[in-house]
This record gives C-alpha cells, structure tokens and sequence, in this order.
C-alpha cells in the first residue's frame, strides 16, 4: 500500500484562561492554515494594526499570552490498517505542548525543527481531537535565561539568545517587537508501510566540466525485497538517464557520469541559463507495487568559493565561482517571511535590479522552499546564514542538542538546490564578541570553546561545520562577516566584511567607500523615508519627520543624529515631509551608489579581484519603516533601487574627482597648488572584451562652455579597465583657498558601434549644498509622454541633479529614478500605468529648499 499523506486544516483557536482575545473557553475559528495568533486577531478585529501609529505597542500582550489551537479530524479503519501513522509538524513556534485524545504525544522548544511522532496506538476509529498549547516564548525565554545566565547581545531582549526563534521578533534596529506564536507551517497525517526518509542528491563537476551524479535513497524499514527506481527527467519532461537498485541495510543508491555537454550546466543570473532538471526516486515492495516517491528539482553546476593570493596587495580573495568563471555579486539580505507571490515579486525586482545573489540573514528564518525554488528558476545565488544573530549565544547541553537537530534537518532540506553557494554561521555573533572583549583568540582552533564565555563558537567552528560537510557538498564560512587567517572581523584584506563606518561607527563621509572596501562586502546601510502616510494612519498632526509616530518607525538607534550628519554635510534641505523623504531618499541612492560603483571598480580582473562583491543591507522591509531598505515594504522601489541597478548593468562607466594640493616647501603654509584630477574608469561583466566609444564632456553649470573628448577603448572581460587618469577639463589651478572652483560636471558615456548607450555616468562637484543651481526657468527641463503611452522622454539644457518622478494617485511603475540629466543626452523612462497623468518631477535645486 502506498503511502498518503493528508493535510489538517481545520482549526480553532482560543486565549488560555481568557482575555482580550477570547473569553475563557470561546473557540473560534481560524482564517487560514497555517496562521499565527497575532494574524487570526487582525483578522477578526480584536487588535488593531500594529503596522500603523503606535498601535505596535499595543499588541504586545498576545506575546506573553498563552494560546491553544485545536482540530478535530476522522480516522478510518482502512489507514488504522496501515503499518505506521505518523503526524508530522512542520513547525510550531515555539514552545509547544501536544495532546493528541489527552494524550501528550510532544513538547517543542524550537521554531525551525520539524516534528514526526508515531501516533497510531493514540488514534481511534472515528473522530480524533489534536490539541497545541503555546507558552509565551517571551516569558519562557526570560525562565530559561534565570536558569543560565544573562548574555551580551546587540538588539532585542536579551532572553533571545537562549530561545530558538526567530529573532527579529524581539525587535530589531529596523523591525519591531512581534512575538509571533502558533502553528506556522503545515501539520499532516501521514500513512505508510515503508518510507522514504531522506533523498541526498550530490552533483560533481570537474574543473573539466564532465558530470557525476550519485543518489542515495534512505528509508524507514529494512524489509527484505524491496527495491528502487531512479529517474533524471530534464526541464521538458524527457528521461536523461534511468535505473533501479536493490535495497540494501535501509539504502538504495544510484550514479550517473555525462560528460562535457550531454547535461546543460545552471548559471547565475547575466552569466547563462538556469537548466532545471528533475529527480524522481520510488521505492517498490517485492510485488513492484509503489510505496513511496520522492522528487527534487536539481541542477548541475560547479560552485567553488576562491581564496587565493592577490597581486599587488596583502590578503586573499573571497570570490564565486560558478563554472570556472568567476563572479562579481551585487546583492541584497533577505529578512522576513512572505506569501509565495510576493517572493516572486521580491525576487523579480532583484532580478531586474541586476542583482545576482541574496543573503538570508541570521536573525530571521530558513525560507520556505519556494524561496529557494524560485532562485533556482531566475539565477540568483543564495548566500545562508544559519540563523544566529548578533548575540553571545549560549551552548548548553539542551541548547546544542536542539541546535543540532536543526541543522541538520535545515541543510537536507536546502542540499539540493543549485542557487544555495554558502552556508554561514552566523551573523555578526564574532563582531559581538570582539566588542565586548569576550575570550577570543583566533590562533586558538583546539580548545574547548564551551569553557569560555563565548560558548558557541563550539557551535560555529565545531557542530556546523561537522554537520554541513557531512551532509553536503556546499561550502561553509564560520560567520558574515568573519575573516580567517587569525584575523579579526574588521581586516580588509580577508574574507568578508560588513562596513557600517558610513552610518554607524566613525561615520565617514560617503565618498570613502573605495577606502573602506573589502574582500567581499556583505552588508551596507543607509536609512531611508518612504512610507510615511500610511504609518500615520491619517494623523496629519504627527506628518513632520521629528513626530512621535515616525520616530516609532525608525528603529535605529541615535538615527536623528546621523540622518542629519549625512544631510547636512551634503545637502541644503527643509523639514517639510515631502522635502524630507526626497532629500534622504535621493541621500541613500548616492550613497550605495557611490559604493557599488567604487567596489566595482575593485574587481580588477583574475588576481586583482579586490571586492569581489557587494551586499547591500537590505532589500526588504518586515513591516512599514524608515530603514535601510531599498524597496519598501509595499514593495515599492526607494531611488536607492535604481542607483544600484544602474552600477551592475553588464557595461558601466565610473569617475572620482579629487584635489591634489601640493605645498611649494614644507615650510610655507600658504604657498600652495590645488589641482583637481579626474579618473576614468569601466567596467564589462560579459566573458568577452567590448569595443566601445568613450565619451567624456565637460559642463560648466553657470555658462554655456563644455569640453567634449571622444576615445576609442576596450574594456576587458568580466573586470574593470582603468580608461582615464589626469587633470579635470577647465578646472584652473588654484592657489587660494579663498578662489571657489568652477561648477563642472562630468558626463561621461560608453557608446556602441551601433550607438546604443551602453553605461552613462554624471560626476558633480561634492557636497552638493555649495552649488548655487541656476534658477528653474533656465534648466530648458522637459517632460514628453512617448508615443506608446507607458513613458516618458527627459531632456534638459542644463546640467540637472537627482530627478525622482512621481504622480498623483496610484503608483506608476517606473524603470528609473534618481536621474541625473545633461544636455544633448535625452533620457527615456518606462512608466507602467501612466495612464495620461501629468508627471510631477523632484530634483536638486528645485526651488523647494
């Protein structure tokens, strides 16, 4: 008899002992399965949006309540006939009690392992009641941290650290406090004779490219004459290769060898195609009658994380590469759990931002698969953090054993998919340690952690590593950032990095983010202001940026100080709302542009790889907040969003300007040069070289003199490509500091034999607050519906700054933001939705500040 296995859907839902949410003893019915309590009471009106207001603070007894769901479902005497019925929970947040008939059947204490408990002497014939009661995991967490100890930590509560949970549930720097609870991924009744309990897919492409494929099928009995089938299925339904196998002590296996080109490799996202093949493996009693199946999707391809020496500077490279080819990420870190269709969402605005990779941060959750199914399908490399964040975590007997359960359930589960190229350990957990001068010595590999008061690097150098390897082929780096080589966190030349000195830390100027490069740079930051009308809930009262309800949906700590350092080191700007969001909108989209631009810069070609890549903290949103975002939480697009796609198109074209002052003697103060130079440089992601024109002009904002130089030049393949170094155009020499610089803008285009644009770049003089912008009636700026009715074409006379489009009404869809517009280079943006509205633009120097 082959295995079944039904879903448990129906549910009710109460409030133990009684309270705001329900009257003790009122059951009441759940909207959807799986759910959490504080979902069920949005719902039903009994607590309002803690999205909106301040309302997050009232909500905040569902976390230290407790709460019980229940199901009542039938059971036949044929399934009763069956050898084994098993109930299976996906997962339970967090800590769980299980009764199954007053029968307690299970007792949970962690969010991200899956339970399967035998139930079949628990069942009757007839109707059967499954009861779950949830502690508060917040008050149990306090319990436990009384029972151990107090531990350091950088957001939330600090009984975090000792509740396996996810943590940004406790509050974040950009989330808020949601102590989520109750059954939040499916539960199911299964029943079978025999079955498939693990399927390990490994897939080894030689440096060659020829293709091994081994399968080893595991299953939960060891019945004498039975056997197994293997099939690989490409995308298109045909059979690649088949074979059967007998099973042998509770495993079948099987193995496969092509060589070059009889199997398509996957690639990421701008480097090839994503060829998805399928597994299908059935286990078959001794009269050939199916008793189980199994199905992965796979693919084949080489990924190898390169650490090798550089030329011309100290350290090693942190780099890709898929295929034999090395690559260059520019990505973004995932934090929060979503719907199927706004996965897809999400992760088609990555694609179409010209991204490669997402990071999955340590304090949320290991993602649904369909995460992982659809960055298999788009080419997105995925970059895993196990989830630990920010804390000294402990590592107890009861707190490793669990941690081990999850880490191994985590990684079968995830193995297989093609787009996962890193398992971390954590994030930033070394970063805490070295700040709070915990006992680390990185020479140290042999000594028992758990003796220390940072007990779990035990777990980040010893358990997980163990488990990855033994279950996986996927490469693992003890944490992000973490350096090796008995280095700190912090080293530049090791490893990856994650470079908060813009923002937080010594707060450098933007400008410096070519010095504050890395290996391989996985987080950044910048807040940023976009959803404030809906957060309001209509409050006009409270729509200034200083107001009591946005400073609740800014999390960051001390952000009003390093918002307005940022803001008033490169801006003149007003405090209107408007005002307000389009100056740190525009602030964040020069920030990460500025960084990507540099970092690329960096990726100098094999052996001069210098940043390797480049992950921006952080895509997403948990709820509506001025953040670090680059798309907000209703999924609208930041300025930022377009900034960064434009520095990761395949062609791109970059420049700095910096003064050289050189003093006659080291003994005069005031007999001194200032020259201002300009550097010139692009950059060619595709595997072959390109030809192009380059083409430089010069605008003086104040006249109408330019400078306009065309070269011919080659970018070399899949690197940067140095193209100009020398004195910027029209810029005199200076030998006052009294004698202001001219205001001269670079344009600078990579241009095709066809005469396509392939990259453009605008380098204005920096900060932007000493330009006096000529007056609006002079900017000859024009806006020209398209022909097509879904864009719009910009020109201008006048050299013009940041352009951020808008309408009344509903959103438009637009293919880019944050323009920078100069004469005689006319610009086409796509507005989906339009619909013939008037499009209203905001700019530098538009009279509103």
């Amino acid at each position: 008899m082959s295995t079944k296995t039904r879903l448990l859907q129906d549910w009710l839902f109460t409030q133990i002992g009684g309270g705001t949410g329900t009257q003790d003893g009122e059951w009441l019915q759940t909207s959807e399965f799986p759910t959490t309590v504080h979902v069920e009471l949005l719902k039903l009106k009994k607590i309002p949006d803690p999205f909106i207001g301040l309302h997050e603070w009232d909500v905040q007894w569902v976390g230290e309540s407790e709460w019980a769901f229940k199901s009542s479902f039938t059971v036949t005497e044929e399934e009763l006939r069956f050898s084994n019925v098993d109930l299976i929970f996906d997962g339970l947040d967090t800590f769980a009690k299980v009764n199954l008939n007053d029968r307690t059947i299970l007792e949970t204490t962690n969010q991200f392992v899956t339970h399967r408990v035998a139930v079949k002497d628990a069942l009757k014939v007839g109707s059967n009641e499954l009861l779950l009661t949830f502690e508060s995991a917040f008050l149990k967490g306090r319990d436990i941290e009384k029972q151990h100890q107090k531990l350091g930590l950088w957001n939330g509560d600090s009984s975090r650290l000792h509740v396996r949970k996810a943590q940004y549930n406790y509050g974040w720097d950009w989330g808020p406090v949601l102590m989520t609870v109750g059954p939040w991924k499916p539960i199911s009744l299964q029943i079978y004779e025999s079955r498939i309990v693990d399927l390990d897919i490994r897939t080894d492409v030689s440096e060659a490219l020829n293709v091994k494929f081994t399968a080893d099928l595991a299953l939960s009995s060891t019945s004498a004459g039975q056997q197994a089938s293997f099939v690989l299925k490409a995308a298109d339904g045909s059979v690649v290769a088949f074979t059967t196998a007998s099973v042998v002590n509770g495993h079948a296996k099987a193995a496969f060898e092509f060589p070059p080109g009889k199997v398509d490799l996957w690639y990421p996202v701008g480097y090839g195609k994503q060829p998805l093949y399928t597994v299908e493996a059935k286990l078959f009693d001794d009269l050939t009658e199916v008793l189980d199946t199994k199905t992965l999707r796979i693919a084949f391809r080489r990924a190898r994380v390169i650490q090798d020496k550089l030329i011309d500077q100290e350290g090693l490279t942190f780099l890709f590469e898929i295929n034999n080819v090395r690559i260059f990420c520019g990505a973004d870190s995932f934090l929060t759990t979503i719907t199927p269709e706004r996965y897809k969402a999400w992760l088609q605005l990555m694609v179409d931002g010209n991204q490669n990779m997402v990071r999955i941060w340590g304090g949320g959750i290991y993602e649904y698969d369909v995460f992982y199914d659809i960055c298999d399908e788009l080419g997105l490399l995925v970059w895993q953090d196990f989830m630990f964040g920010c804390g000294q975590y402990p590592a107890y007997d009861s707190f490793l054993s669990s941690v081990e359960v999850e880490a191994e359930q985590n990684v079968k589960r995830l193995r297989h998919h093609p787009s996962i190229v890193i398992f971390a350990g954590n994030n930033e957990d070394y970063q805490v340690a070295e700040s709070l001068g915990l006992e680390l010595n990185y020479d140290d590999e042999t000594s028992d952690f758990r003796k220390t008061n940072f007990p779990a690097r035990h777990i980040y150098e010893v358990t997980l590593p163990n488990i990855v390897n033994k279950n996986c082929d996927i490469f693992y780096h003890r944490a992000s950032p973490y350096s090796g080589q008995g280095k700190p966190t912090t080293d530049r030349t090791l490893g990856d990095i994650h470079q908060w000195n813009v923002w937080h830390g010594s707060q450098e100027p933007w400008h410096n983010w070519d010095i504050l490069a890395g290996r391989f740079v996985s987080e950044q930051g910048y807040p940023n202001i976009r959803t404030v009308d809906y957060w309001l809930g209509g409050d006009k009262s409270e729509r200034f940026p200083q107001s009591r309800i946005n400073n609740n949906h800014n999390k960051a700590d001390g952000f009003e100080r390093r918002l307005e350092l940022y803001l008033m080191e490169n801006f003149k700007h007003s405090f209107e709302m408007e005002n307000y969001v389009y100056f740190t909108q525009v602030m964040q989209a020069e920030t990460l542009a500025s960084a990507y631009r540099l970092w690329r810069r960096n990726w100098g070609g094999k052996g001069r790889e210098y940043t390797a890549g480049a992950l921006v903290w952080q895509i997403n949103d948990c709820w509506p907040v001025t953040s670090w975002a680059i798309v907000d939480y209703f999924l609208r697009p930041k300025p930022a969003f377009f900034t960064v796609a434009r520095e990761l198109r395949p062609f791109t074209v970059g420049m700095t300007r910096k003064e050289h002052k050189t003093f006659v003697d080291d003994r005069y103060a005031d007999k001194f040069t200032i020259e201002t130079r300009l550097e010139v440089w692009g950059t060619n992601s595709t595997l072959t070289e390109k030809r192009v024109t380059l083409e430089v002009t010069t605008f003086d904002l104040q006249s109408e003199w330019r400078d306009k130089t065309s070269t011919e030049v080659v970018l070399a393949p899949n690197a940067s490509t140095e193209l100009f170094k020398g004195a910027l155009p029209g810029q005199p020499i200076r030998t006052k500091a009294s004698e202001v610089p001219r205001v001269l803008i670079v344009s600078a285009r990579l241009i095709d034999a066809s005469g396509e644009v392939l990259g453009r770049y605008s380098n204005w003089p920096e900060p932007f607050k000493f330009i006096k912008f000529p007056a609006v009636e002079e900017l000859g700026l024009k806006v020209t519906a398209g022909t097509d009715g879904a864009s719009v074409v910009l020109s201008t006379n006048k050299p013009i700054k940041g352009i951020v489009l808008d309408v009344e009404g509903d959103d438009v869809k637009w293919s880019d933001q944050a323009i920078d517009l100069v004469p005689d280079d006319p610009q086409t943006v796509k507005a989906v939705g339009l619909n013939g509205r008037e499009v209203k633009l905001r700019y530098l120097g538009d009279g509103t500040a």
